[in-house]
């Protein structure tokens, strides 16, 4: 019974996901994410084909969905979504499943499923094209297989883990220290079978995971290094004067959260329950330390990230959420009446409520989808069928327009390398680029620079005719 009134709370959570991801849903980083998904659709291969500055385990995921269903960006909205609820689910019905104290057992699940599902963070970027849906679900699914597998004599188990800790990290590399720590968690603690042989089903899976990855590397080994290492390492802070400060502003961004607060100050109230007032057995205990771990890891992780931005920290929810339901546990048998859960849960639930709505308020009417919808339709009005475009990826995407070689990542346009290799790695320089606008190779180009960049291209210079579309530019009839 419980687990059926905890699976209808999360169908009304994915309902309200899923709403605001085919309707609201935005991020300017998802362009580029959506337009490769669309170009391996087309037969493209990341890094081979075109410069791709992430793992590609995700553009291959929502470009198999576009296959079924169409390359629309609310196709990949609702598939994140829909990754994200299951991620809910996941982390919510191992409370139900684990917590000891049955008064509480599924307040404590209603908890984590409302804590996670009504993160602000979750809802803007666990709706989005980009890989926090699709990670969230397989993160949480390589906890709940180790957590299975250490009572487990054979690998499957463990391969499993392996296998969704593996894909997470080819997804995005976000989530690198999940495999590490559930990899030496699962080994410290096992109660069954041999430590090899769970040793190797996890890694097994884990190689399973890489596969595609591995292909393309033995296929185009420069160009793979280069965009997933090299790329993130060395080129991503270009032009970014102010990017150690900007870490450090967001390091201690959550001060201004409210819900970020919530859930830390109630997750270390559970961590503290845990180790000096709870009864639990150390099984038990181990179980919910290892979401501290892998907290503490991926918090560390994203940290260190150069530059980093709040919504990384979206990978933290669902293990912060488990611990802060033992927190609101801890602070509400005590406070209230030790086996009466329905007040706290009520409060905890409507302030929830009201921080996840002021945030919406506040977000409400920011450029999105629907406008870059009425500038694609703007550039598909002004640019002959086979005309040279250069745009954002987002429109690139919604005209389904192959964009020129060197043009499917905005960002790569800031560096400067050595001619020879920039073509060999599908990357066109600045000041290539540049150049080429001011001598009017493209028929149209669509921006949403500002106006001193616009001024520096010399974009009213080159182009005779042009229009405003929200926040945006249409510049086309170049005076050749």
């Amino acid at each position: 019974m419980d687990r059926r009134a905890l699976g209808g709370v999360v169908a009304i959570l994915a309902a309200g996901l899923l709403a605001y991801a085919v309707n609201f849903a935005f991020s300017w980083d998802e362009g580029f994410h959506l337009l490769a998904a669309q170009s391996i659709e087309a037969g493209k291969r990341p890094y081979l084909d075109f410069v791709f500055s992430q793992t590609p385990l995700n553009a291959y995921w929502n470009a198999a969905w576009m296959r079924v269903f169409g390359d629309s960006w609310r196709t990949a909205h609702a598939v994140a979504a829909l990754s994200t609820s299951g991620a809910i689910l996941l982390a919510a019905d191992f409370v139900l499943e684990r917590f000891p104290a049955a008064s509480w057992r599924f307040a404590a699940a209603l908890t984590t499923a409302l804590i996670v599902g009504m993160n602000e963070l979750v809802v803007y970027w666990g709706t989005v094209g980009q890989a926090y849906g699709f990670c969230l679900l397989l993160i949480v699914a390589a906890f709940r297989a180790s957590i299975v597998a250490v009572d487990r004599p054979g690998p499957l188990a463990a391969g499993w883990a392996g296998l969704f800790a593996g894909a997470a990290a080819m997804s995005s590399l976000l989530t690198a220290p999940v495999g590490p720590v559930l990899f030496i968690w699962m080994l410290f603690y096992n109660r069954a079978g041999k430590r090899l042989v769970k040793a190797a089903g996890f890694l097994a899976g884990a190689a399973i995971s890489f596969q595609p990855l591995i292909r393309l590397f033995v296929r185009g080994p420069r160009q793979t290094l280069f965009s997933i290492l090299d790329y993130n390492l060395l080129y991503r802070q270009v032009h970014w004067a102010g990017a150690i400060r900007h870490d450090l502003e967001i390091m201690v961004s959550w001060i201004d959260s409210s819900q970020a607060l919530i859930m830390g100050l109630l997750a270390a109230a559970g961590l503290l329950f845990i180790a000096f007032r709870s009864q639990w057995d150390r099984r038990l205990r181990a179980e919910f330390y290892l979401c501290g771990w892998l907290a503490l890891a991926l918090c560390a992780h994203l940290c260190s990230a150069h530059p980093t931005f709040p919504q990384y920290f979206i990978l933290l929810t669902p293990f912060l959420g488990i611990l802060a339901a033992v927190g609101l546990y801890s602070a509400g048998s005590r406070m209230y009446a030790p086996d009466r859960p329905l007040w706290p849960v009520l409060i905890f639930t409507a302030l929830l409520s009201f921080a996840l709505a002021k945030s919406l308020y506040e977000e409400f009417g920011q450029f999105d989808w629907h406008d870059f919808e009425e500038l694609a339709r703007k550039v598909d009005e002004v640019t002959p069928p086979n005309g040279m475009l250069l745009a954002d990826e987002h429109v690139y995407f919604l005209t389904r327009r192959a964009p020129p070689s060197g043009m499917e990542l905005n960002d790569s346009h800031k560096l400067e390398l050595p001619a020879a290799l920039a073509a060999s790695l599908h990357v066109v320089n600045g000041s290539e680029l540049d150049r080429q606008v001011r001598a009017g190779v493209f028929d149209t180009v669509e921006t949403c620079d500002d106006e001193e960049r616009m001024q520096a291209r010399g974009l009213t210079q080159v182009y005779s005719q042009n229009a405003e579309v929200g926040s945006c530019t249409v510049f086309w009839a170049p005076r050749r």
